[in-house]
């Protein structure tokens, strides 16, 4: 096997099933056909796979063009071990309810975490407040607005 630099070395793995990691977080799977200087990659028969917790769910995609910039990782899948896996495999439908309900979870608890963290914020705009005026009344902490909800 001679070195080929760049793209080049990927030559040997067209006709090879592989799983493409794109930069938005979406995992691709299909058949390389073809590939280009900028990494451009054309799959056949793809998937995109949607994971959420123990599950899984392809969405067929058919042929798929990606833009070599959008690819963070690019591995031929071993197809002995392809179902050798601890994940349940569940319908499209299922996965995305799924998937959109773990996406509403993580935003509610973001808008949390930002609630929690201006709230902290003003207390301690307020705090410095009292210590600018004096810094014996630093306890009176009480004449500060409550935060808002």
């Amino acid at each position: 096997m001679n070195y080929m630099p760049g793209t080049a070395s990927l030559i040997e793995d067209i006709d090879k099933k592989h799983l493409v990691l794109l930069r938005d977080g979406r995992t691709l799977i299909g058949i390389l056909r073809s590939i280009d200087q900028f990494a451009n990659l054309v799959l056949h028969q793809t998937v995109e796979r949607i994971h959420v917790g123990k599950k899984f769910g392809d969405i067929p995609r058919g042929i798929f063009v990606v833009r070599g910039e959008n690819v963070v990782l690019l591995g031929e899948v071993d197809l002995d071990k392809e179902y050798d896996q601890i994940l349940q495999r569940v319908s499209i439908e299922e996965i995305l309810e799924e998937q959109r309900t773990e996406q509403q979870a993580k935003q509610n608890g973001h808008r949390l975490n930002e609630k929690n963290k201006n709230k902290g914020v003003q207390i301690f705009l307020c705090y410095l407040l009292a210590l600018t005026f004096d810094p014996g009344l630093s306890h009176f902490l009480l004449l500060c607005p409550a935060p808002t909800e």
